[in-house]
């Protein structure tokens, strides 16, 4: 699923270009998702000027937004952002969320004078009012129309973060001014021609058998730690053979519970951590805890 990521200051022309971008890839049937700011702040029963001047609801608005981008993520559709998108680190979320999903992206910044920009703005007709009706999925509420005051645009122009072709979750960057023919084969290319992202281990899901995996090493090492305890009840010291293990563990008259419990904890620890790309194979692990065992004990 590649995702367009739309930004620029407000009333540069985001939405139009959105929806150039929506009829230009259906026509090559692709399934578009078209997810807009617009949309997304009366749904959340925000006017647009107040929702602009509150940090709080605008956190909301662009939680709502991610969240819809990503339940939308597959590797056959196309998602476009159509938002603000001022601050750079929240670019950079949807870029991580890109590389989690092994995909492409592609950031389009409308780029226009602040004073142009403002003229369109004024040219806007509709009230920053929420309509009484309720919203419906084949007519959602779309505020696209309504004016920015004067302060609220001029702060939106203040705080925005333009991006930059060399910071790579920017990359890679088409501009496009108003006066311009939306190059969307360069799109296109961006995001169907080139490799997806390669995932880190930042962007990675842990695995998904982790719990069961550290149920199972916990139970084994537990039964080793049980024996240990059996054969120093009856002062059987020595060596004493454990299952799975070629080396015996040496018993000693120092060990008790709460020794052996400590190693437990200390050898889960460290098996996590030098384990975390892949995990140590469970039929390894009374061999390596034993060994652990006989190395970490003073014998008596």
């Amino acid at each position: 699923m590649p995702i367009v990521v739309i930004t620029g200051l407000p009333a540069s022309g985001k939405s139009t270009r959105a929806r150039q971008l929506r009829e230009h890839f259906e026509e090559k049937g692709k399934r578009v998702h078209l997810i807009s700011e617009n949309e997304a702040v009366p749904k959340a029963l925000f006017e647009k000027n107040s929702h602009a001047g509150d940090s709080q609801k605008e956190k909301v608005v662009r939680s709502d937004l991610k969240s819809e981008a990503s339940r939308n993520l597959n590797k056959d559709d196309l998602v476009i952002l159509d938002a603000g998108n001022y601050i750079k680190g929240y670019r950079y979320e949807i870029y991580c969320m890109t590389k989690a999903s092994r995909t492409t992206q592609c950031t389009l910044f409308c780029c226009i004078p602040q004073q142009q920009a403002w003229e369109f703005n004024t040219k806007r007709t509709a009230t920053d009012e929420l309509p009484p009706e309720a919203e419906t999925p084949e007519q959602p509420v779309n505020n696209s129309d309504v004016p920015y005051t004067r302060e609220i645009f001029d702060a939106l122009c203040m705080r925005y973060e333009e991006p930059q072709s060399n910071n790579r979750w920017d990359s890679p960057l088409v501009v496009a001014l108003p006066e311009d023919t939306l190059d969307v084969e360069a799109i296109y290319k961006s995001l169907y021609e080139t490799r997806p992202l390669p995932p880190n281990q930042s962007t990675q899901n842990p695995p998904l058998g982790a719990t069961n995996y550290l149920f199972e090493l916990d139970n084994i090492m537990q039964s080793i730690i049980k024996e240990i305890l059996g054969a120093v009840k009856i002062k059987a010291f020595g060596q004493l053979r454990i299952p799975g293990s070629s080396s015996p563990v040496k018993v000693t008259t120092s060990m008790n519970a709460l020794q052996l419990n400590r190693l437990r904890q200390k050898f889960i620890t460290s098996t996590c951590r030098a384990s975390q790309t892949a995990p140590t194979p469970l039929e390894q692990v009374p061999q390596l805890f034993v060994q652990f065992i006989n190395a970490n004990t003073i014998g008596c």
